[in-house]
């Protein structure tokens, strides 16, 4: 039960991942500064949800 709380937490990571690659890809067309600002604040949120995801990940395969 606790393995598919932690499954169901790992695709709204990916999800969450998606969003925000997508949305740094948008925001590195724009010519800007700042477009290159919100980029590199998407980008680097990208790297925080992949973290937490991966985490989330991790728990869901022990607790099976």
């Amino acid at each position: 039960m606790v393995s598919h709380f932690f499954f169901a937490l790992t695709l709204l990571g990916m999800l969450a991942v998606f969003i925000s690659m997508a949305s740094g890809i948008f925001f590195m067309t724009k010519d800007t500064e700042k477009g290159s600002q919100n980029s590199n604040k998407m980008m680097r949120w990208r790297v925080y949800l992949q973290g937490l995801t991966l985490l989330f990940f991790v728990l869901a395969i022990l607790t099976q």
